[in-house]
């Protein structure tokens, strides 16, 4: 309860000063608790004051991709990562975007840019796993053989995503790991 609390004052801080950058915290605070609709009326409302508010428009983007408005959350992010390329979040955001359109390798590709702007986000190493996990998937059935094109593709991408890994390890471990 003590998210509603903190809702709670948020709101009240918000109704007083009705242009203050309070609604950013408040929409997160919606976000996490699982009210998007209204995570999205708070963020867009303040950022109709605020629309340089980068942490806001990430929170919203966030809320658009839970609630399956794909199109208008990569809209958002993308913004985010345009002004600023090195936000995190924006960037995770938008490769689950892609993930969620199914495109693998361009989801690939942002995550290997949030490794190399975050080296020590912790689960960022599980979604790739994940995502090569989904990749091989596929192929690793006992159904018709793979063709040599589709064997050599993934070849390509566990070589891809083991330096991914071992150039991270190598960050976060110095040399010697």
């Amino acid at each position: 309860m003590q998210d509603d609390s903190r809702i709670e004052a948020l709101g009240k801080r918000l109704q007083k000063d009705p242009g203050s950058i309070a609604f950013a915290q408040l929409a997160e605070e919606y976000r996490r608790a699982g009210r998007l609709d209204e995570a999205i009326e708070v963020c867009r409302a303040g950022l109709a004051r605020h629309p340089g508010y980068l942490s806001a428009r990430v929170t919203l983007g966030r809320a658009l991709l839970e609630v399956g408005d794909v199109e208008s959350a990569q809209r958002e992010l993308s913004e985010v990562v345009r002004v600023a390329p090195e936000n995190l979040s924006a960037i995770r955001a938008l490769a689950d975007v892609q993930r969620k359109w199914g495109e693998r390798p361009e989801a690939l590709a942002r995550f290997k840019s949030a490794f190399e702007t975050a080296n020590s986000e912790p689960g960022i190493e599980q979604i790739v796993r994940d995502l090569r996990r989904d990749a091989v998937a596929p192929f690793a059935s006992a159904a018709p053989p793979q063709p040599a094109s589709a064997r050599r593709t993934v070849a390509y991408l566990e070589r891809w995503l083991d330096a991914i890994l071992a150039d991270r390890r190598s960050r976060l471990y110095g040399a010697h790991a």
